[in-house]
Protein backbone atom coordinates (compact mmCIF):
# COMPACT_ATOMS: atom_id res chain seq x y z
CA UNK A 1 0.00 0.00 0.00
CA UNK A 2 1.83 3.53 -1.00
CA UNK A 3 1.59 6.27 1.38
CA UNK A 4 -0.54 8.31 -0.25
CA UNK A 5 -3.38 5.83 -0.54
CA UNK A 6 -2.65 4.97 3.17
CA UNK A 7 -2.55 8.66 4.41
CA UNK A 8 -5.49 9.11 2.36
CA UNK A 9 -7.44 6.37 4.50
CA UNK A 10 -6.18 7.31 7.64
CA UNK A 11 -7.42 10.81 7.30
CA UNK A 12 -10.96 9.40 6.27
CA UNK A 13 -11.15 6.90 9.22
CA UNK A 14 -10.16 9.99 11.27
CA UNK A 15 -13.24 11.61 10.30
CA UNK A 16 -15.35 8.97 10.50
CA UNK A 17 -14.29 7.29 13.58
CA UNK A 18 -13.62 10.50 15.69
CA UNK A 19 -15.72 13.23 14.37
CA UNK A 20 -19.06 12.15 11.95
CA UNK A 21 -19.66 8.26 11.74
CA UNK A 22 -22.77 9.74 10.58
CA UNK A 23 -21.61 10.63 7.47
CA UNK A 24 -21.13 7.71 6.22
CA UNK A 25 -24.52 6.07 8.51
CA UNK A 26 -21.77 4.37 10.76
CA UNK A 27 -22.60 3.60 14.33
CA UNK A 28 -20.24 3.58 17.03
CA UNK A 29 -21.19 1.95 20.64
CA UNK A 30 -20.84 4.13 23.79
CA UNK A 31 -16.68 3.32 23.57
CA UNK A 32 -16.36 4.16 19.98
CA UNK A 33 -16.27 0.75 18.69
CA UNK A 34 -17.92 0.02 15.16
CA UNK A 35 -17.94 -2.98 13.06
CA UNK A 36 -15.28 -3.35 10.82
CA UNK A 37 -17.39 -5.03 8.61
CA UNK A 38 -19.97 -2.00 8.54
CA UNK A 39 -17.50 0.40 8.56
CA UNK A 40 -15.92 -1.37 5.09
CA UNK A 41 -19.34 -1.79 3.46
CA UNK A 42 -20.51 2.13 4.71
CA UNK A 43 -17.14 3.60 3.39
CA UNK A 44 -17.29 1.69 0.00
CA UNK A 45 -20.88 2.54 -0.33
CA UNK A 46 -19.51 6.08 0.25
CA UNK A 47 -16.64 5.83 -2.80
CA UNK A 48 -14.07 5.02 0.06
CA UNK A 49 -12.67 1.46 -0.71
CA UNK A 50 -10.14 -0.29 1.35
CA UNK A 51 -10.18 -3.82 2.43
CA UNK A 52 -9.41 -5.85 5.98
CA UNK A 53 -5.95 -6.30 5.00
CA UNK A 54 -5.00 -2.58 4.24
CA UNK A 55 -6.88 -1.27 7.58
CA UNK A 56 -5.12 -3.73 9.45
CA UNK A 57 -2.21 -2.56 8.09
CA UNK A 58 -3.40 0.90 8.57
CA UNK A 59 -3.83 0.44 12.52
CA UNK A 60 -0.76 -1.13 12.70
CA UNK A 61 1.72 1.55 11.04
CA UNK A 62 -0.02 4.24 11.80
CA UNK A 63 2.59 6.80 13.11
CA UNK A 64 0.40 8.18 16.04
CA UNK A 65 -1.10 5.14 16.56
CA UNK A 66 -4.99 6.87 16.60
CA UNK A 67 -6.39 3.06 16.16
CA UNK A 68 -7.41 0.17 17.72
CA UNK A 69 -8.58 -2.93 16.86
CA UNK A 70 -10.55 -5.28 19.30
CA UNK A 71 -8.63 -8.97 19.54
CA UNK A 72 -10.99 -10.88 16.97
CA UNK A 73 -10.48 -7.72 14.98
CA UNK A 74 -13.95 -7.73 14.28
CA UNK A 75 -14.54 -4.01 15.63
CA UNK A 76 -12.41 -0.78 15.16
CA UNK A 77 -12.26 2.77 17.06
CA UNK A 78 -9.99 5.65 17.42
CA UNK A 79 -7.63 5.83 20.49
CA UNK A 80 -8.83 9.64 21.45
CA UNK A 81 -9.86 12.85 20.17
CA UNK A 82 -13.22 12.41 19.63
CA UNK A 83 -15.52 15.35 19.23
CA UNK A 84 -18.11 13.31 19.69
CA UNK A 85 -20.12 13.78 23.04
CA UNK A 86 -21.85 10.05 22.87
CA UNK A 87 -18.33 8.74 23.14
CA UNK A 88 -16.30 7.46 26.38
CA UNK A 89 -13.39 6.33 26.34
CA UNK A 90 -12.57 4.97 29.68
CA UNK A 91 -9.40 5.34 30.88
CA UNK A 92 -8.28 5.67 34.81
CA UNK A 93 -6.42 8.34 35.89
CA UNK A 94 -2.83 8.03 35.90
CA UNK A 95 0.09 10.23 37.36
CA UNK A 96 1.49 11.98 34.96
CA UNK A 97 5.51 13.31 34.68
CA UNK A 98 6.52 16.17 36.10
CA UNK A 99 6.39 17.76 32.83
CA UNK A 100 4.10 17.76 29.63
CA UNK A 101 4.33 19.14 25.95
CA UNK A 102 1.67 20.91 24.04
CA UNK A 103 2.64 22.13 20.59
CA UNK A 104 0.33 24.77 19.00
CA UNK A 105 1.17 27.60 16.42
CA UNK A 106 1.73 31.42 17.02
CA UNK A 107 -1.56 32.85 16.34
CA UNK A 108 -3.16 30.90 19.58
CA UNK A 109 -0.94 32.06 21.94
CA UNK A 110 -2.38 35.17 23.01
CA UNK A 111 -5.60 33.09 23.46
CA UNK A 112 -3.58 30.35 25.41
CA UNK A 113 -2.09 32.92 27.46
CA UNK A 114 -5.52 34.18 28.65
CA UNK A 115 -7.64 30.95 28.85
CA UNK A 116 -4.91 28.26 29.55
CA UNK A 117 -5.38 25.47 27.28
CA UNK A 118 -9.09 24.18 26.35
CA UNK A 119 -10.56 21.20 24.91
CA UNK A 120 -12.58 23.06 22.36
CA UNK A 121 -14.60 20.51 20.43
CA UNK A 122 -12.96 17.03 22.10
CA UNK A 123 -13.46 15.58 24.70
CA UNK A 124 -10.21 16.51 26.33
CA UNK A 125 -6.55 18.15 26.14
CA UNK A 126 -4.14 16.52 24.06
CA UNK A 127 -0.80 16.81 25.54
CA UNK A 128 2.80 14.51 24.85
CA UNK A 129 5.22 13.22 27.10
CA UNK A 130 8.37 14.15 24.41
CA UNK A 131 9.29 17.19 22.71
CA UNK A 132 9.41 15.77 19.31
CA UNK A 133 5.98 14.29 18.87
CA UNK A 134 4.81 17.67 20.07
CA UNK A 135 6.74 19.12 17.68
CA UNK A 136 4.94 17.12 14.92
CA UNK A 137 1.61 17.95 16.25
CA UNK A 138 2.04 22.20 16.11
CA UNK A 139 3.74 21.84 12.63
CA UNK A 140 0.21 20.52 10.93
CA UNK A 141 -0.45 23.98 11.49
CA UNK A 142 2.94 26.09 10.47
CA UNK A 143 5.88 26.67 12.52
CA UNK A 144 5.36 24.61 15.58
CA UNK A 145 5.58 26.37 19.19
CA UNK A 146 6.23 24.21 21.71
CA UNK A 147 4.41 24.77 25.48
CA UNK A 148 5.60 22.96 28.90
CA UNK A 149 2.67 22.01 30.94
CA UNK A 150 3.89 21.54 34.76
CA UNK A 151 1.65 18.62 34.83
CA UNK A 152 3.11 17.05 38.34
CA UNK A 153 2.22 20.68 39.78
CA UNK A 154 -1.32 20.31 38.23
CA UNK A 155 -1.89 16.60 39.40
CA UNK A 156 -1.09 18.07 43.00
CA UNK A 157 -3.33 20.67 43.19
CA UNK A 158 -6.06 17.62 42.06
CA UNK A 159 -6.53 18.05 38.17
CA UNK A 160 -6.85 14.45 36.77
CA UNK A 161 -5.18 12.60 33.97
CA UNK A 162 -5.43 9.54 31.86
CA UNK A 163 -3.03 7.98 29.46
CA UNK A 164 -5.06 7.08 26.13
CA UNK A 165 -3.70 3.52 24.43
CA UNK A 166 -1.55 4.94 22.58
CA UNK A 167 0.86 7.33 24.77
CA UNK A 168 -1.22 10.90 24.32
CA UNK A 169 -1.91 12.01 28.04
CA UNK A 170 -5.46 13.49 28.32
CA UNK A 171 -6.62 16.26 30.63
CA UNK A 172 -9.97 18.39 30.76
CA UNK A 173 -7.70 21.94 31.26
CA UNK A 174 -4.74 23.26 31.43
CA UNK A 175 -4.75 26.36 33.28
CA UNK A 176 -2.06 29.34 31.74
CA UNK A 177 -0.83 29.22 35.39
CA UNK A 178 0.76 25.74 34.61
CA UNK A 179 2.10 26.43 31.27
CA UNK A 180 5.62 27.93 30.62
CA UNK A 181 5.60 30.12 27.74
CA UNK A 182 9.51 30.08 27.00
CA UNK A 183 11.09 32.67 24.44
CA UNK A 184 7.50 34.03 23.49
Amino acid sequence: MNEKNTKRISKFLSLILRHQPEKIGLKLDISGWASVEELLNKSSNNGVTFTKEELKFIVKNNDKQRFSLNENQTKIRANQGHSLKNVIIATETKTPPQFLYHGTVAEFIPSIKENGLQKMSRQHVHLSSDLETAKKVGSRRGKPIILTVQSGAMYKKGYEFFLSENGVWLTNLVPAEFIEFLDL
